[in-house]
């Protein structure tokens, strides 16, 4: 199934920007896609999401849709999320952003 993005207040909505060193962007982008598979897509509310890769190699974003922000606050909870969040730091800083959608336009 696709990710679908929708307005309305049945998703949240998080955004993750990571800032990373151009040699360290793949490995990042590895280890967002791992996470994803192993830890995040398992969690309760998950519902989809994309890793996008910064064309100048020094960024990176996470964009994911949960059914409610109780489901953020939970996972983060979890853990085995400090460990991997600790991975990330190691090489990336992170500005996180819990978003509603509000505009949604279509070709």
């Amino acid at each position: 199934m696709e990710a679908t993005i929708r307005t309305g207040s049945d998703v949240t909505t998080l955004v993750n920007v990571f800032t990373v060193e151009p040699d360290n962007q793949q490995k990042l982008v590895q280890l967002l896609k791992e996470g994803t598979e192993s830890f995040f897509s398992k969690q309760p509310g998950f519902i989809s999401s994309s890793v996008h890769a910064g064309k100048e190699g020094g960024r990176a974003i996470n964009y994911s849709q949960w059914r409610s922000a109780q489901d953020i606050e939970n996972f983060r909870k979890d853990p085995k999320f400090a460990p991997y969040i600790q991975r990330l730091a190691a090489i990336a800083k992170a500005e996180t952003i819990l978003c509603e959608v509000v505009e949604v336009n279509h070709a």
